[in-house]
Parts: C-alpha cells; sequence; structure tokens
C-alpha cells in the first residue's frame, strides 16, 4: 500500500444542512446559533435561521425574511453574514444582492435585532457613495470601546468594482469607504486558486472563462479593537490597520495604505476571526485546513481534512468551540459550466480551541 496525505485536526458535527447552502455562523454568548443562507440560485426559504433543537427556525420570524416593494429596508434580502456582539445583539449584514446583482436600493444594511425580545432595533442603510452599484457586502466586526455607540467594519468583496472596508459610526449612521480600491483589499492578480487539486475559475454554460477575482472578505479585530486584520478572497495575503487610522476622517484614503501593515501568506482564506487571546483563526480553502496565527505571526495548520470543503465563515462561541461553515462553494454550478457539483448535506463543524471570544466591549 502506498503512503498517503496525513490528515489531522479533531472536530465533530454541529448541525447538516439538506436545503439551501449556508455561509455564516454565529454563536452568541449565550451559546444560541444562528446561520444565514444567501440567495444564490438555492431554494432560500429564509436567509437567517436559528439552529433550534436541531432544526433551522427562520429569525427573528419568518416575516422578517419575506420581502416586498414596501420593506426593502426592514426586511432581509440576501444575507450574507451574522455576527452576534457578546452583548445581547444579533447583528445581521444584509448585502441586498440576490445573485450577486446590484444592490437594490435601500436593500444593502446592517440590522441590530435584539436577542432578549427577538425584535429589530434598529437598521443601518448606506448613501449611494458607500454601497457602490459593485458592492457585494461581505463581513462585519465590532468596538464598542469607542464613539459613543461603536464602530463596525465591513468588507466590500466586490467581483467588479474596488474593494473596500466601509466604516460605520453606530451613532449616527455615518460610513464611508476606505482603502478603496487599495492593493491590500484588492484581489491578487498572479493568484491561480486550487481547489481539490483543479483551478478555480468562473466557468460558465456557455463555455466561457474568466479568473475568479473577489476582493476583500475575511475580517478579524484584535481583542482590544485597536487592530482589524483583513485579506481579499481571491489572495492568500494577510493584512492589518490600526483601527484608529480607518476612523480618522483627517486621513485622506490615498494616504491610509501607509497605515496597512503586510503579515505575509496564510493561506487562501474565507472567513477569519480573532479569540481572546489574540489569535488569528483563519480557513485555508485551497488546502482543506484551518491555521491559527499567534500575535508574534507564528503559525501553525490545527485541522487538515478533506471533509473541511470550503471553510467559510467562523465563530468562536462561550464554550471555547470554533464553530465554522463547510459548503463546498467551490462546486456550485458557476464554477463548473452550469453544472452542480455540490454534494448535501453542508456541514457547520466545530474544534476544542480553548480560547473564547475576542470582547467587543
Amino acid at each position: 500500500m502506498l503512503p498517503s496525505e496525513r490528515y489531522f485536526g479533531k472536530f465533530e458535527a454541529v448541525f447538516l444542512f439538506y436545503g439551501a447552502m449556508p455561509t455564516g455562523v454565529t454563536v452568541s454568548e449565550t451559546g444560541r446559533i444562528f446561520v444565514c443562507m444567501p440567495k444564490w440560485g438555492d431554494d432560500v426559504k429564509f436567509t437567517v435561521a436559528e439552529i433550534v433543537g436541531g432544526t433551522l427556525q427562520p429569525y427573528p420570524s419568518l416575516d422578517a425574511n419575506v420581502v416586498s416593494q414596501y420593506n426593502i429596508t426592514t426586511s432581509f434580502i440576501s444575507v450574507q453574514s451574522v455576527v452576534a456582539d457578546g452583548k445581547g445583539t444579533l447583528w445581521v449584514l444584509d448585502t441586498g444582492a440576490p445573485n450577486f446583482s446590484e444592490p437594490i436600493k435601500g436593500g444593502a444594511k446592517l440590522v441590530a435585532v435584539d436577542l432578549n425580545s427577538n425584535s429589530i432595533r434598529s437598521v443601518y442603510t448606506f448613501t449611494e457613495d458607500v454601497v457602490l452599484p459593485t458592492t457585494y457586502l461581505n463581513d462585519v466586526r465590532f468596538d464598542f470601546r469607542v464613539g459613543k455607540a461603536g464602530y463596525a467594519y465591513i468588507t466590500d468583496s466586490s467581483s467588479r468594482g474596488p474593494g473596500a472596508i466601509i466604516v460605520v459610526d453606530l451613532e449616527t449612521g455615518y460610513a464611508r469607504r476606505r482603502l478603496n480600491g487599495a492593493n491590500s483589499t484588492s484581489p491578487d492578480p498572479y493568484l491561480l486558486p486550487k481547489v481539490e487539486g483543479k483551478i478555480l475559475m468562473n466557468r460558465n454554460q456557455d463555455g466561457s472563462t474568466s479568473p475568479f477575482r473577489l476582493a476583500s472578505d475575511g475580517i478579524a479585530i484584535s481583542p482590544d479593537g485597536k487592530m482589524l486584520y483583513f485579506c481579499p478572497l481571491s489572495s492568500r495575503h494577510l493584512y492589518s490597520i490600526p483601527t484608529e487610522a480607518l476612523r480618522d476622517r483627517t486621513i485622506p484614503d490615498m494616504n491610509l495604505q501607509d497605515h496597512v501593515k503586510y503579515w505575509g501568506e496564510k493561506g487562501a482564506s474565507d472567513g477569519m476571526i480573532t479569540g481572546a487571546k489574540g489569535t488569528l483563526y483563519a480557513g485555508d480553502y485551497e488546502n482543506n485546513s484551518i491555521r491559527k496565527i499567534l500575535p508574534n505571526g507564528i503559525m501553525e495548520t490545527i485541522a487538515h481534512d478533506p471533509r473541511i470543503l470550503w471553510p467559510d465563515t467562523f465563530s468562536i462561541g462561550p464554550d471555547q468551540y470554533l464553530y465554522f461553515i463547510v459548503n463546498q462553494l467551490h462546486r456550485q454550478a458557476r464554477f463548473h459550466y452550469g453544472n452542480d457539483l455540490r454534494q448535501k448535506p453542508y456541514s457547520l463543524l466545530r474544534m476544542k480551541i480553548d480560547e473564547s471570544p475576542a470582547p467587543t466591549f
């Protein structure tokens, strides 16, 4: 018998998805688990759900997940990311862009849901100079230690326009694009991503092809809130920037890249998260792996397994487990001439990391 590749890392399944493909997961401070399923072509009956008793329940209600022309700003259209902030709120990042379309006017938004009353508390929409026709709101992190109500940092992972980090003052709702089109938020033009041994590219039904190019996607914030880590999806590189520089309106955007630090290669990642000790956890979708990067820059692969077929969003629970969605994103029909190669179930997995979530307040 010939030797074969070594796999390692201990994880377990928390939930299996036999319906629409999930992207986001978050675990609240009380252990409640929320997920989201964006409208990418699957039959999505509700785009935000809570896992209750082994089933998916629309959250906060089915009504909140039903869109009409009259409730664009108060209902969930196509949600890419959900984040529990550790202090009683679930934040819902709605792309407003089903099937990667141009965002519906007023539909791209950040929504705060009160976890005690299970009701929408506030909605932040964006002006046309912040959410562009090309914008795809991807993931978000929070810090409530700055400003009167805290700040949110959102990645724009556009496939056909400038990437950026959108900075939102949660007191006033004022938002602006930062690092707009900068190298650090843009796809690496030299990357040839390879998943399951094959080059990942857009392969259309008509036989035409184009490179897979997505801008800033993964995002994580240090436990003290002072450093934001980020990476384009089409890149193996890791960057960081002081959050103070992002918030400083006196620094012109063109000068902001002087404040960006390059950390080197960490593998091509979708999701990222930080723990309370300052450890950064990142997926590596090319190598079916999960890595951790210590504050001193030392990197270690903590899981490498053929079942980790595209690790998407990460969350750390109060139980000190790292939760992550595995959704076979690279097997979607748009990468295979219209042939959907995904095999259900998609999964929510977790592994013990002995580290609590990074605090936000």
